[in-house]
């Protein structure tokens, strides 16, 4: 071999060396920052949040979104769960069931999350739960308030379907007894939207007024974004309804404030918890003025946890007019993020079995803004607010207040879960 060629032979085995190794660094580096990805991953606890962050029912879904951010940066600044910092995965439902199955599926197989919270229509729920419920992922519905909820599972061994919204079997009580009642009205109508939520509620209604011999003297229908009410109100009218019981979310509701304002035909409307949504006062004006329902929490400094709330959620998110569009979902949405931090830490574990048992036996007292749940559920108990919890809201002035002033008075007064209230319908074994 000449000597230019054990040259070169020698430039090309040292090149050859010097290439491998370089390229063994480029991997080595490579798998370091995929391994650092994969830790930081690791380090955090995913948290889905589902809700609809557009449409008809966005006041709640982004009321009750922002309530859990602001709970989870809260935790997240103390130092996280279990020395881990909560990551929230949120997916807009757009309140379609077909969407919401779609987001379960995707924060189940690909994000991996712990739990999920959220859910404001009872229809999605309804449709979604069962992947988190064959996945055993424990999901805490915040603001939906469909009786069936909780109890879709009931025929299996273990349910991983958790709420702290006042149900519709404490609801639907409530109205009745306020319209029959407190306020002596003798007929009554009906109008509910067709949705699942509209339609389990009137049930619900229909079921609670039977039970004070009171049958309504019209139960109307409608859909999602019909704009005239004019046939259904004509039917009420006609039947001589002396006030008319709602269950629907807020621009429809506001149709039928504003239905009743052209025909110059003025009862009370008296409906579940979505009243004081702010697209139906703001949609309604004058002609929602009056409108009562009930309500887990009133945008009111009542107690210090609210006013350190309230205080917080407007300077973070700054609404309009100082307002919280939806501030049952907001409070409620809050609640859920500091139970579920609770759960996990007394399970010093994400796994969803284990997050679900210490929901089921939490040891400690966690204070909401709601109220101060007390060992809040149990194997058999799935629901965290009982008939003694919400009271009555108005609109007054184009915010809700208290409906009562015996209920204003008593409001530094925090209300607890009590199995024993009296007023809920019972639950059908």
């Amino acid at each position: 071999m000449a000597l230019w060629q054990v040259f070169l032979k020698h430039i090309g085995d040292n090149m050859t060396i010097r290439f491998a190794k370089l390229a063994s660094s480029a991997a080595f580096a490579s798998a370091l920052i995929s391994l650092s990805g994969l830790a930081f991953a690791a380090d955090t606890i995913k948290i889905g949040v589902s809700g609809p962050f557009t449409g008809g029912s966005s006041s709640m879904g982004v009321s009750m979104r922002d309530g859990v951010k602001l709970a989870a940066d809260e935790i997240n600044k103390a130092g996280g769960v279990l020395g881990r910092q909560l990551q929230l995965v949120e997916r807009d439902d757009e309140a379609k069931n077909e969407r919401g199955v779609q987001i379960a599926q995707e924060l189940i197989n690909k994000e991996k999350v712990t739990a999920t919270v959220g859910y404001i229509n009872t229809g999605v729920a309804l449709a979604s739960q069962r992947f988190y419920q064959e996945a055993k992922i424990p999901v805490m519905n915040n603001v939906a308030t469909g009786s069936a909820i909780t109890h879709q599972f009931d025929d299996q061994p273990e349910n991983y379907i958790f709420r702290n919204a006042a149900h519709d079997f404490i609801q639907a009580p409530m109205l009745v007894e306020e319209a029959i009642v407190r306020r002596k009205f003798k007929k009554v109508a009906i109008l509910a939207d067709s949705t699942n939520y509209g339609q389990l509620g009137r049930a619900d209604l229909e079921k609670a007024l039977a039970l004070k011999d009171i049958k309504p003297v019209a139960v109307e229908k409608f859909n999602i974004k019909d704009v005239d009410m004019t046939p259904q109100l004509l039917k009420a009218k006609e039947a001589g309804a002396e006030a008319i019981l709602t269950y629907a979310i807020g621009p429809e509701l506001a149709q039928i404030a504003n239905g009743m304002t052209k025909l110059g035909w003025k009862v009370p409307m008296i409906g579940s918890w979505t009243l004081s949504m702010a697209n139906f006062i703001d949609n309604a004006g004058p002609g929602g003025e009056g409108a009562r329902m009930p309500q887990t929490f009133i945008q009111a400094p009542t107690t210090p946890k609210r006013q350190s709330f309230i205080i917080n959620y407007l300077k973070t998110f700054n609404p309009k007019g100082g307002r919280i569009d939806s501030p049952v979902s907001a409070a409620q949405g809050y609640d859920s993020i500091y139970l579920l931090a609770a759960a996990i830490k007394q399970a010093n574990s994400t796994e969803g079995p284990k997050v679900k048992a210490a929901l089921e036996d939490l040891k400690a007292p966690v204070e909401g803004v709601v109220t101060t749940y007390n060992k809040p559920f149990t194997a058999k108990d799935h629901e965290a607010i009982t008939a003694n919890i919400p009271v009555f809201g108005e609109v007054k002035g184009g915010r809700v207040e208290y409906a009562y002033p015996e209920d204003q008075k008593k409001a530094s007064e925090v209300r607890v879960k009590d199995v024993n209230a009296k007023g809920a319908l019972a639950v059908k074994k």
